[in-house]
């Protein structure tokens, strides 16, 4: 469908657009078009043109637009021939010619492959738009642009991967470019860490003035290749080695070689040359067991052997030792400097600069521990072999040389943390790694890490107390997500008094197991150095009263409120929660209802004001309890005058009885006088007694 078939057809959208057209053109008047006036047509997607005989799009997203480099610069300004056009414009129009603008990328490019392939005719040929784009241009710093650092290697691929149109129908002589670039050290780089600073096709080819290797004017021609390198590499010659199979690397003084000699073109990882030449000049000297300094007497021997198990067996003695010079009869002797670790492990020198180890090596304490104290000198190895000082297993004892009591680190210590190394032995970590062997158990640089160690006072440390959960996370994470959520946490609690943290509850090194009956007694203590009204409450409780009597069994502060999840009691997650309380009663008291489940855990009889009734039943009960021994004990104390006279009344009157006092009889017979009590003269006065026996005679 033509331009003017699709207005007809469109009539009802564009029909006052069609006739302030019609009446402009009837006039004979030129109209000058706004961008608004040419999206009125092609915005609309069917919108449909023709060019060389076929038909094409010429839909334009104006949104896409308005977001272009382009999009202060208006329709016109680059489809210049429409400038006077009348409107509508004829289906034809001239291509965009992008050196109105950029003329210097006009004039690289026209000499390059691409615009040499493009000038014959060669209709694979790549021009502007095909890197660039058309409507919705964006700078290279734009992420979602075709030309930035992460995509380019995919633009360039389009036609450069093995199996497109241009490597199988022109001569290319590198083949699997994208696949060999992508395996390099900066495809890894860029592709696989983002580095956004590692080269690209366009950092080695440039962007527009892309040239055969054998064009003298080429950035990758021979003689052109090291400066191209250089730009990033800016210390090569400082960091190679000097002698490459017995030869100076450098045939002329400053005049580097070519780089793809040794370095692939696009797979820019391994060499083309043997290192073990360069070792073995050294060699002559160093394999001898005598060797001496002659400044100080130390050994300078290396065995040959255990610099081939180490690490470095691959690197050479001049890339360590980078200040020998070849031309010398001893090329050692210009060695001036140590050993710097940072020409490759510049990360890791920058975290142990920082570190306390660091500082202090850099104020030449000499107490302060290099990497050789650690990693060795020449026979270093890898961390997961058993014999590295740094495998897991060995390095509480490569840290106990310095740190161990009376050692030079634990000397100049004035923490309140002492005997480091035997508490750690006697811990839950200790025992896992060191009797168990279990070598993901936590060691001394799991927690103050391997370089970037720091005291806790700093803000940066990774035991400092705002850092210990997220370093105690590295192993616990499941802990970490609870304790984050948790009351305890700076995230949920806003307090000015410090929060408690890992080592407040299992201590920095000795951390026992929570189940063990020491740590489930201890527990009770250290949450009271916090909550000390709460303790002295719990251990007014039975719970309290039968923990201080040593039985663990019975409810701690984490059976109830939780260890590390511990939640405000209206939370509905809260193991208090009335969802919950129920269920965690029944932990300990299967049969419990929600009636035990109100029993007031805390409830003491010295708080009247939030246990008013249990302060005044205890105080009335007492106080009953004293006046009633009170009373008692003043009765008792009048009754006992006349307790001690009967006493001594009774004591008399068995005296009395025991002697025979009371009658004067003699001894072995009855009184005359003495009656018993029960006979008819008992009581009656003697002459009537007489009376009686004789009236009974008579």
């Amino acid at each position: 469908m033509t331009i003017r078939n699709h207005l007809h057809a469109a009539a009802g959208r564009c029909a006052v657009a069609a006739l302030l057209i019609l009446t402009f053109t009837q006039v004979g008047l030129v109209i000058a078009q706004e961008d608004a006036d040419c999206l009125s047509c092609h915005e609309d997607r069917s919108m449909e043109g023709t060019r060389d005989g076929r038909t094409i799009s010429v839909f334009v997203n104006g949104k896409v637009f308005a977001g272009s480099i382009h999009a202060a610069n208006g329709c016109i300004s680059c489809h210049a021939d429409l400038a006077e056009a009348e409107f509508p414009h004829a289906e034809e129009v001239a291509p965009v010619e992008c050196g109105t603008c950029h003329s210097d990328e006009q004039e690289e490019e026209s000499k390059s492959l691409h615009g040499r392939a493009a000038e014959r005719g060669d209709r694979l040929a790549p021009v502007c738009k095909d890197c660039h784009g058309t409507h919705g241009i964006l700078p290279k710093s734009d992420h979602n642009s075709p030309i930035s650092a992460l995509k380019v290697p995919f633009l360039c691929g389009k036609c450069h991967q093995e199996g497109s149109t241009v490597m199988t129908q022109r001569t290319i002589h590198q083949d699997n470019i994208l696949e060999n670039f992508s395996e390099s050290i900066h495809g890894e780089g860029l592709l696989r860490k983002g580095l956004v600073v590692a080269p690209n096709c366009a950092s080695c080819h440039t962007g527009h003035s892309i040239l055969p290797h054998t064009d003298p004017a080429s950035s990758i021609a021979r003689t052109n290749i090291a400066s191209t390198c250089t730009q990033c590499h800016g210390e090569i010659e400082e960091v190679h080695r000097k002698v490459i199979k017995g030869e100076l690397w450098e045939k002329e003084a400053h005049v580097l070689p070519a780089c793809v000699d040794c370095h692939q073109p696009h797979k820019i990882r391994k060499v083309f040359y043997s290192q073990g030449m360069a070792d073995a000049d050294c060699m002559r000297c160093h394999d001898k067991p005598d060797l001496k300094a002659s400044s100080d007497g130390r050994s300078l021997a290396v065995a040959a052997a255990a610099l081939a198990r180490s690490m470095h067996a691959k690197i050479s003695c001049s890339q360590c030792h980078s200040e020998v010079n070849a031309s010398k009869v001893r090329p050692c002797e210009t060695i001036v400097r140590k050993v710097d670790c940072s020409s490759c492990h510049a990360e890791i020198n920058l975290e142990f600069s920082a570190s306390l180890h660091g500082t202090r090596a850099m104020e030449q304490d000499p107490n302060a521990p290099t990497c050789k104290e650690c990693h060795g000198d020449h026979e270093i190895l890898g961390k997961r072999n058993p014999l590295s000082k740094t495998f897991p297993t060995n390095v509480p004892d490569l840290c106990a040389r310095c740190h161990r009591e009376g050692q030079k680190a634990a000397v100049l210590y004035t923490g309140i943390e002492h005997e480091i190394i035997e508490r750690y032995t006697e811990s839950i970590h200790g025992k896992g790694l060191m009797k168990s062997g279990l070598t993901v158990t936590a060691m001394c640089t799991s927690c103050h890490t391997s370089h970037n160690v720091r005291p806790r006072s700093d803000s940066l440390s990774s035991v400092n107390r705002d850092n210990l959960p997220a370093t105690c996370g590295t192993c616990h994470h499941g802990i970490e997500d609870q304790f984050e959520k948790s009351v305890h946490s700076k995230r949920v609690s806003k307090s000015d008094k410090p929060l408690p943290v890992c080592d407040d509850c299992h201590t920095a090194h000795k951390i026992r197991r929570a189940d063990e009956e020491g740590f489930k007694l201890t527990i009770m203590q250290q949450c009271g150095r916090c909550h000390e009204a709460i303790a002295k409450t719990y251990f007014d409780t039975y719970h309290g009263k039968v923990s201080q009597l040593g039985y663990t069994k019975t409810a701690k502060c984490y059976d109830c409120h939780g260890a590390h999840d511990i939640l405000p009691v209206a939370d509905p997650n809260s193991h208090l929660s009335r969802e919950n309380v129920v269920g965690t009663c029944r932990k300990c008291h299967e049969g419990a209802t929600r009636m035990f489940a109100g029993y007031l855990t805390h409830a003491t009889h010295h708080d009247p004001e939030k246990y008013p009734l249990l302060f005044w039943t205890f105080w009335g009960m007492t106080s009953l309890l004293i006046g009633t021994f009170i009373f008692g004990g003043i009765h008792t104390l009048l009754w006992l005058p006349r307790a001690f006279r009967y006493r001594k009344l009774l004591k008399e009157t068995h005296d009395k009885i025991r002697n025979g006092r009371l009658s004067g009889a003699p001894e072995g017979g009855a009184d005359p006088g003495e009656r018993d009590p029960g006979s008819p003269d008992a009581g009656q006065p003697e002459g009537n007694r007489e009376k009686n026996d004789g009236g009974d005679n008579g």
